[in-house]
């Protein structure tokens, strides 16, 4: 059915006159007579009754006038739903308790009116990320590019954005409890527990990190969730783990776990947003330029990233 057919009807009928809904549409009256009549063949009836000051709905008419105004509402949230600005703005966070998580929610605190999707990817790899920007189901995602070497496909961009800084969580029975710091060569005969990682990003970025450093990180096990690995943590007298500075974790205050930062030279794990370059979306440019502000004011020079990140 011809919408804009059906928008003439509308506008004929509320105000009973051809010539004042054409001037309201911007066409001539001859256009919107000629809508009408099509829109009368397509349905096989007379919408109209034509009288000497105007016309007046038949009963078909009236039949068919709340339909009409129900088809124009949801062709207007049709487009509503694909208009960039109008649609909510989804984002990739990869995880909701780390750093690309954390800076959405403070973005979208200065920006309280915007709607946003906040996704995590049930098949979170990097290939399938990228795949789903590409194809515009995603706006953007936060990636460390490793197998890369940060390049990305043909049609989308990337920044990178993220340097989070390491830090060490160990409960208070653990030799490095009351530390202020520590060092990555400090580390070496204390082991690292990172149980259940299984995306090849973080797994060969935490394999760069112990081969360039001389440290055990055992990645193997199952995960049994954030909450399970912490109160293991706060009960071990060698457990510890890493963690993003920009990561937000909570634990009772039972456990005392504390979180001490990684020195001399500070270890990043290093993340990229990624977008589509032609992705019109306004709220994603204003999100862009949010990051890159944010990284330049917050980058330092004394950290240390694997060769592929340089």
């Amino acid at each position: 059915m011809d919408l804009e057919a059906v928008r003439t009807f509308v506008a004929v009928a509320d105000s009973g006159r051809f010539q004042t809904a054409a001037d309201g549409l911007g066409i001539t009256q001859q256009g919107a007579s000629r809508r009408v009549a099509g829109l009368e063949r397509e349905l096989r009836v007379k919408l109209f009754a034509r009288l000497a000051r105007g016309v007046r709905l038949t009963v078909d008419g009236q039949a068919l006038l709340p339909h009409a105004r129900e088809l124009l509402r949801a062709a207007e949230r049709v487009t509503t739903a694909v208009t960039p600005g109008r649609r909510p703005l989804r984002i990739d966070v990869v995880g909701r308790r780390i750093a690309p998580s954390n800076l959405l929610h403070a973005f979208y605190q200065q920006h309280p009116g915007i709607d946003l999707d906040v996704v995590t990817l049930a098949h979170g790899d990097a290939a399938s990320a990228l795949a789903e920007i590409g194809a515009g189901t995603l706006d953007a995602t936060f990636r460390s590019l490793r197998a890369s070497a940060r390049a990305v496909p043909d049609g989308l961009r990337s920044s990178r954005v993220i340097d989070d800084r390491h830090e060490l969580l160990v409960g208070p029975q653990h030799p490095l409890a009351d530390a202020p710091s520590v060092t990555l060569a400090g580390l070496t005969g204390h082991p690292i527990w990172m149980p259940g990682l299984s995306d090849a990003e973080p797994l060969g970025y935490y394999d760069d990190l112990a081969r360039a450093f001389g440290l055990t990180i055992d990645t193997i096990g199952p995960s049994f969730g954030v909450e399970a690995l912490l109160a293991e943590i706060a009960d071990s007298t060698r457990l510890a783990t890493f963690v993003g500075e920009g990561s937000r974790y909570l634990w009772p205050e039972s456990y005392d776990l504390r979180r001490i930062p990684v020195v001399d030279p500070a270890p990043v794990y290093p993340l990229s947003v990624v977008w589509r370059a032609d992705n019109p979306h306004p709220v994603l440019a204003d999100f862009l330029r949010y990051l890159c502000t944010r990284y330049r004011e917050t980058s330092r020079e004394e950290v240390w990233v694997p060769d592929w990140a340089r």
